[in-house]
Formats: C-alpha cells, structure tokens, sequence
C-alpha cells in the first residue's frame, strides 16, 4: 500500500519531465498542491473522515511551478533567499553544497511534505482522522523472517496503558556472533516533530533495520506518545520508561536465541527524535544511572536534532523555501504542538543551545550528526559546541549538501556512510570485555 501511495504521487512527474527538471536553480521540485473545487487554495484537503466509501472525495494534482509563474514579491523573496545562501555557502566552506538527490528521493521527499501539511491544522492541532489512513498507509509490519541483510523485527509492548511499545530489529545469529560477544543495543527514537508518525511508519522501519544490519546490534524503536495530546514531556517520560523497562527485564524481551550487551546501550533518534535523545540521555544520567542495574548509557547519536529558539539562525533564513521537509512554518508548529500552552521556543526542552543548557556529570560520549543543506544546522552545530564547552565528548560528523532526513534514503549514498560512522563510534565506545583469568602453572 505505501508503495501505491507514492506511485500516486509520482504520476504527474513523467520521465520526460527529468532532464529540464535537473536544470531547475532548485533541484528539489516545488510543488503547488489544489483541489478541484477550492483552486483559490495552494493547500486544501476535503476529507471523508473515517465514514467508509467507495468513491473518497479528495483527490490530490500536483504539479511544478516555473518562475514564470510566480508572483513579482515571491520571485524577488527566492532572488534575495538565494544570495543569502551563496553568501553561507561560501562561508561555511563548501559544506553547504546544494544537493541534486535522485527523482525517486525527491518525490518521496515531495510525498512526505504533503502528508505533514495535510494532517497539521492552522490551530495547532492534529487531524488524527486522516493521519490515521495516512499511518496505515505508510507502515510496514514485523517480520519475524531475517530479510536479505539478516535482520529480523518484531514487536513488544512496554506499557499498554500509555500505548508505549516498541519494534525490535535484531541482527542473524553469524553477524552478531563474530566476535563471541554479546550484542550492544541500541534505543531508537523516531522523528516527526514530536506529534507524527511511529515505529512502523515505513522510512523509520527501513533505518532501523539498516541500523541493526550495520551495527550488528539489536536495535530497540520506542514508540512514544505524541503532541499535541500528550506535550512536554511525555515523550521524555516514556523514553526513559522504555529505559527502564529494559533494565528491569535484563535485556530485550524475546531473544532467545543471542545475549545482548545492556552495559553498551546506545541511543539514537533524528530531528525530534534526536532532541528526545539528548533529553532522555541527560535524565537517565542524572537520575537513574546510578541505580540502573544492568543498563549503562554508552553513547548517544542526535541525527540532525531538532533544537531551536526564539532566534531565526542564518541557516534557517537562507535555506526557507530551499531545502525539503523543514521550513519555519512546520517547525513553529511543532514547537506549538509540544512545548506547554503558551511557553515560547526558548523553552529548556528546545533552547539547549547556550549555556544554560544543564548536563549531568555522567552525561554520555555524542556524535552529533549535521547536514550541510539542513535550516536546522546552526542549531546542531551550537549544540556540539555547548557540549564541549561543558566538558563533554562529543564527535560532529557532518555531511556536505546533505538535507534534513537524509539517512532515511538508502539511495542516497551519505545515508551508508553515516551508518560506517556510527558503528565505528560504536566499536570505540563499547565496554571492553573483561580479559579471561590466566591459569595458574600446574
């Protein structure tokens, strides 16, 4: 089904539309989204609701804009947008490199903006109805059978009253036994501005189980609840219980069949995902490690975290209308839809980019991971820079040209490469196995 649901997508973009389309300014095609009956409207959705049809009503035409067709105000917003970005560009070095990502990743990126803008209300509220067809659209079951790479998933409930569950990824037997130690885990928190999206979601699904492939660890992808029914910090709450459930039960509920390493327990998220990292990471520290009975926090991964503040950086006003996915009307709406009524994004939860950001003592080693085409990037980057000037370790791996999400995308070819950089952080920062006892002389 969620392969049908892009090939819809992708129909109005025919083959012989790719050429003219790479010599477009923005490789990213700008989409102009209408319905049939509200043309005024660039975004407008009619939905059944939940009332089942045999005919729905909604039907989506997309189509690509041209400078020709834009307003005089608009065009000169892109000219001036532009030459804000060449001038970052040339001071970031090159890091900044504008992306051409394959058609296939651009339309799925193009897929991915209307499914957010569609189920996100001007009143900060989210249209669960329709999220709901779009959720089972998107997800992908477990499958207890290892695919190609070995991996197989399985799902595992931690506490059914808050809905706080989790898919299992685990590596083949012969990846995870190569070096006759048991397997480290790694605790997956997904993206989607802390109010979309879940384990099962397919682009999460297909991380996780190249995380596990690549690792060779078991990798554990919390589903946590989600704004704006469920704000800050609920899904700091059940991040830390899924934690805790872990080290309560020993290890990963359900294998059998390999011993997991909970004293080399990594965490991993990205954009939102990669914020309740850092906050998850910095509670477990201050609270619980110290009690923990099994679970050490080894490492964490914020891939591109989402962090922010009252400030607009350089990189979220040169990259506006630019770069896919993340834009300022998006992000305000996440940090609408998570912080408490009425908190502005200077809140702790998102501004943890200064000094006062307060770390725990026993704040774990991060490698902090940074696109060169993400409007987020200033935010990352200042983030690492806190942690080192707090005395943390901390690693910043960045990719030039890389946009916000990049790693989902096995097509593009930096979304391998992180994966090499993040088990070669692994590999450093696991618990050194204990030296066997030498036998005493006969």
């Amino acid at each position: 089904m969620a392969s049908q649901f892009w090939q819809s997508l992708a129909l109005p973009f025919s083959e012989g539309e790719k050429d003219t389309r790479h010599k477009s300014a923005n490789p990213f095609p700008e989409i102009r989204i209408t319905f049939r009956q509200r043309p005024d409207r660039q975004f407008h959705i009619t939905y059944s609701g939940c009332v089942p049809t045999r005919h729905p009503s909604s039907c989506i035409y997309i189509y690509r804009t041209t400078s020709k067709q834009r307003s005089p105000r608009a065009e000169q917003g892109r000219q001036t947008r532009s030459r804000n970005y060449k001038e970052m560009e040339a001071s970031n070095q090159g890091d900044a490199k504008r992306p051409t990502p394959p058609l296939s990743v651009r339309v799925q990126l193009a897929g991915l903006t209307v499914a957010i803008d569609a189920v996100e209300r001007s009143d900060g509220t989210v249209n669960r109805c329709l999220y709901g067809v779009i959720d089972r659209l998107l997800s992908a079951r477990p499958n207890p059978r290892p695919d190609k790479s070995g991996v197989r998933s399985y799902d595992i409930t931690m506490d059914a009253s808050r809905n706080i569950w989790a898919r299992v990824f685990a590596p083949s037997v012969a990846t995870a036994t190569t070096t006759g130690r048991p397997v480290p885990v790694v605790v997956y928190y997904h993206g989607g501005g802390f109010a979309l999206f879940s384990p099962a979601i397919g682009p999460f699904n297909g991380v996780c189980r190249r995380l596990s492939a690549a690792l060779g660890a078991v990798v554990v992808s919390v589903n946590y609840r989600l704004a704006p029914e469920h704000r800050f910090p609920a899904a700091y709450d059940d991040g830390v219980d899924a934690l805790r459930f872990l080290d309560d039960h020993g290890g990963v509920p359900g294998l059998d069949d390999k011993a997991v390493d909970l004293g080399s327990c990594f965490l991993a998220g990205e954009s939102a995902g990669g914020n309740i990292v850092h906050h998850v990471a910095n509670r477990w520290a201050a609270r619980w490690q110290a009690s923990a009975k099994t679970l050490r926090l080894a490492g964490i991964f914020p891939v591109q975290p989402y962090f922010g503040g009252v400030e607009r950086t350089e990189s979220e006003l040169a990259l506006e209308g630019v770069s896919p996915v993340v834009n300022l009307k998006r992000s305000d709406f996440s940090w609408t839809a998570f912080l408490p009524v009425g908190a502005t994004r200077d809140h702790p939860a998102a501004h943890v980019t200064d000094d006062n950001a307060d770390l725990a003592e026993e704040f774990p080693p991060a490698m902090v991971v940074v696109g060169g085409f993400d409007p987020l990037m200033d935010w990352q980057r200042r983030y690492a820079e806190v942690l080192r000037r707090k005395g943390k370790e901390v690693e910043v791996a960045e990719y030039p040209g890389m946009f916000h999400g990049f790693y989902g995308f096995p097509e593009v070819p930096e979304a391998a490469t992180v994966l090499q950089d993040m088990k070669a952080f692994v590999d450093r920062h696991r618990v050194p196995t204990a030296p066997k006892p030498k036998l005493a002389a006969a």
